[in-house]
C-alpha cells in the first residue's frame, strides 16, 4: 500500500506561518484574503484564490500548493533498489520510517534509525543474511530512536549520532564524518533546522545515489524549523537538493521521492533553485 505523504496544504500554510511569525490576521492582512477564508485554508477548504494570494506572503510556491489541494501532486514511481529498504512503524499518531542500505555483493549494511518498532527490521536483516556493522541517527527524536536499545543489542553495532545531539549508548560525530559499507560510501551531512544536530547521509555505490533525511525534508513538504526555519530552509536548499536529481530521498515520514522531484514540485523549493 502506498505510503500518503506527510504534509496537506493546511500543515504546510501552518509551517510557513509559524516559521516566518505571521500570524492569521497578519497573513489576512498582506495578502488581501479574508480571514474567513485563511481560516478555511487552515481547516482544508482549499480555496484557489486564496492559495494564489496566501503562497508568496509565505514564500511558497502557489502551482505547488495547488497541486497538492488538487490531489494532483504524486510522489515519483521509484521501484525496487537493491540494497535499499524503508520500515513503517507507529509512534503514537505518526507512521514513521527506518531504513536499511546494504551492499548487495558484501551483505554489510547499515541501519538509519529505529522507528517505534525494528521488528521488521531484523527480520529482513535475517532475510538477507545481512551484516549491519553501523546504526546511523539522523535525529534524536523519540520518534526515531523508540526501539534502539533492541536494535543495538540484536546487532551489536555501534551507534552513531550528530554532535550537536546526544543518544544514549551513541558515539557523537561532526558534520563531513564518513562511513563505508563493503562498497558503499556514507557522507553525513549537517541538515539543522528542525532539530538542532539533524543530519543527512548520503550513500553512494548502489544503482542510484540515497540521502537518508530524517525530518529534514519531506516529499511535497519539509519538517517544521523547530529549532530555526531559516536554517532548515537553507540546509535543504545548499545540502539535499544540490544532490544529483536522480538521488532517492528516504525522509523520516511519508513516501520516498527525489531531488529533481522535490526542486520542481516542493512548495518551498520550487521556482527557487
Amino acid at each position: 500500500m502506498a505510503i500518503p505523504l506527510e504534509d496537506n496544504v493546511s500543515d504546510i500554510v501552518g509551517k510557513g506561518q509559524r516559521g516566518l511569525s505571521i500570524s492569521d490576521s497578519q497573513l489576512a492582512e498582506r495578502s488581501g484574503v479574508s480571514a474567513e477564508k485563511i481560516r478555511k485554508l487552515r481547516e482544508g477548504d482549499f480555496d484557489g484564490d486564496a492559495i494564489e494570494r496566501v503562497a508568496p506572503v509565505l514564500r511558497l510556491d502557489a502551482i505547488a500548493l495547488r497541486k497538492l489541494a488538487a490531489g494532483e501532486w504524486k510522489p515519483e514511481e521509484l521501484g525496487e533498489i537493491k540494497g535499499l529498504a524503508q520500515f513503517n512503524s507507529t509512534y503514537h499518531d505518526m507512521t514513521v520510517n527506518a531504513y536499511l542500505v546494504w551492499d548487495p555483493a558484501t551483505r554489510g549494511a547499515v541501519a538509519f534509525d529505529t522507528g517505534a518498532d525494528c521488528s521488521e527490521m531484523l527480520r529482513r536483516i535475517e532475510k538477507e543474511k545481512l551484516s549491519v556493522g553501523l546504526i546511523l541517527l539522523t535525529h534524536a527524536h523519540p520518534d526515531h530512536v523508540a526501539d534502539l536499545r533492541r536494535l543495538r543489542k540484536e546487532t551489536g553495532a555501534p551507534v552513531y549520532i550528530s554532535d550537536m545531539e546526544a543518544e544514549e549508548g551513541a558515539e557523537e560525530i561532526a558534520e563531513g564524518k564518513h562511513f563505508r559499507a563493503g562498497s558503499l560510501k556514507i557522507e553525513a551531512r549537517l541538515t539543522s533546522g528542525h532539530s538542532p544536530g539533524g543530519m543527512t547521509f548520503v550513500v553512494t555505490g548502489l544503482a542510484r545515489p540515497i540521502a537518508i533525511v530524517g525530518d529534514s525534508l519531506f516529499a511535497g513538504s519539509m519538517g517544521g524549523g523547530n529549532v530555526s526555519y531559516e536554517d532548515a530552509l537553507r540546509n535543504n536548499r545548499e545540502k539535499i537538493l544540490t544532490l544529483p536529481d536522480e538521488t532517492i530521498i528516504c525522509p523520516g515520514h511519508g513516501p520516498l521521492t527525489t531531488v529533481g522531484k522535490e526542486k520542481r514540485d516542493n512548495p518551498f523549493f520550487a521556482g527557487k533553485l
